[in-house]
């Protein structure tokens, strides 16, 4: 008799590594969305305050205010980001139960 998803039953082994794969894609797709939320907004934020008059092309001044503005996003971004990381890696650290030492 075969099931479903084939002739053999899966192992606890098995269907663990299907988990973690199927985490680690959620992950991945995760990051890919939030990054391309930040440029979107990148780009909306900087456009609203460098563009004060949209023609069919950028002059020197807005090309040079989109790049600065964008500059100082990405590395209020990555600083934000840094903080975060080392905050939720500190908590965790201080959640490790003393018998698992």
């Amino acid at each position: 008799m075969s099931s479903l998803f084939g002739s053999n039953p899966q192992t606890a082994s098995d269907m663990q590594k299907q988990k973690e794969q199927l985490k680690l894609q959620v992950q991945q797709e995760l990051a890919v969305a939030s990054a391309q939320q930040l440029i979107n907004k990148i780009t909306e934020n900087c456009f609203a305050k460098c563009v004060t008059r949209p023609s069919t092309s950028l002059g020197s001044s807005e090309e040079r205010c989109l790049t600065q503005c964008m500059t100082l996003y990405m590395a209020a971004f990555d600083q934000t980001s840094k903080s975060y990381v080392a905050r939720i890696s500190r908590e965790r650290s201080s959640q490790v139960p003393s018998n698992a030492l």
